[in-house]
């Protein structure tokens, strides 16, 4: 004869019961939650209007193109937007031309974010140091090329490019030409990094501000010498802003279109497709077949998604390096 032995399950203890908030206490804190969001209306707003909307809206326009309605035999009807799902992501992932400015890119980052990111350290660490005498006057003056405006800036240097202008060409060797094929993304790495070292070396030099001081004077008691400091304390605790300089400079070189545009003004062989911002720029403009704000904004999508990528791997690699 079987046992049937029954268990009684515990009865868990009913949850402690939290005291009530007083009335007083209860409208204080609405009061208060109410004055965060107030302060927080205008950033929110201005967020929304700069930022979210232009986003969906361009999201919007890359499943639409704009074909004619009606008219005769030889077309001119009325252009309307039309639903045409990923046709338009079909075609910029397929178009020739953005790979290739994509690619001319990829080539102008790999040799000018490094020779970028490093000058910028060492103009920080030189701020940095006891060497530099009133270093408030040089990080002005260091700072001062990223306060021209980008268009302004090209056009200078399209001046000191050009041949039979340029003030200082003649002392080079003759034959130099600095917007031929084969160095004119040198021409336009070099316009690049005299705006943005400026704003990088900033960038770094809040770092090394933040390092506290006494690490400094302890390894100075250990004997440590000033290159010794720099190199074993300074440059090892600014990585986080070397990630963030990076990063920064990546997405900012994906949307490279002031340059090239200036350059292309004088340079008409380097096509209004030369880089990927400037073929988005004219497919919307209508310079550039199919055109229109649907293929447009379908360029403008794929070039995020790529500069997301490249930042994602980028700080993933890193990431790893630091913990090994």
């Amino acid at each position: 004869m079987a046992t049937v032995t029954e268990t009684r399950a515990a009865t868990p203890a009913p949850p402690a019961r939290r005291p009530a908030v007083p009335p007083t206490r209860r409208s204080r804190l609405r009061r208060e939650g109410l004055t965060g969001w107030l302060f927080m209306a205008p950033f929110a707003l201005l967020f929304a209007v700069v930022f979210l909307i232009p986003i969906i809206v361009s999201v919007r326009s890359s499943f639409f193109a704009e074909v004619p309605a009606g008219g005769g035999l030889y077309g001119g009807g009325e252009l309307v937007d039309t639903f045409v799902g990923l046709d338009n992501f079909a075609a910029a992932a397929t178009d020739g031309a953005f790979w290739a400015g994509m690619g001319r890119v990829v080539l102008y980052a790999a040799f000018q974010i490094p020779v970028m990111i490093i000058a910028a350290l060492a103009l920080a660490l030189l701020l940095d140091s006891f060497i530099v005498r009133r270093p408030a006057l040089f990080r002005l003056a260091f700072f001062l090329p990223y306060a021209v405006p980008g268009i302004i800036a090209a056009m200078m240097w399209l001046y000191l490019y050009t041949p039979e202008v340029s003030p200082f060409l003649p002392y080079l060797p003759e034959g130099t030409d600095l917007m031929s094929p084969q160095t004119i993304l040198f021409s336009m790495a070099n316009m690049t990094t005299w705006t943005y070292t400026g704003y990088n070396m900033l960038i770094f030099l809040s770092a090394l501000q933040a390092i506290p001081r006494d690490l400094y004077e302890a390894a100075r008691l250990d004997g440590a010498t000033g290159f010794q400091i720099a190199t074993r304390i300074k440059v090892p605790l600014v990585r986080g802003a070397a990630l963030l300089a990076v990063l920064l400079s990546i997405i900012g070189t994906i949307q490279l279109f002031n340059e090239p545009v200036i350059l292309e003004a004088a340079n008409s062989w380097m096509g209004k497709d030369f880089t990927p911002m400037m073929l988005t720029y004219n497919t919307m403009m209508g310079e550039l077949s199919p055109s229109g704000s649907g293929p447009a904004s379908a360029y403008s999508l794929l070039m995020a998604g790529i500069a997301g990528a490249l930042a994602i791997v980028y700080a993933l690699l890193q990431r790893r390096k630091d913990d090994a």
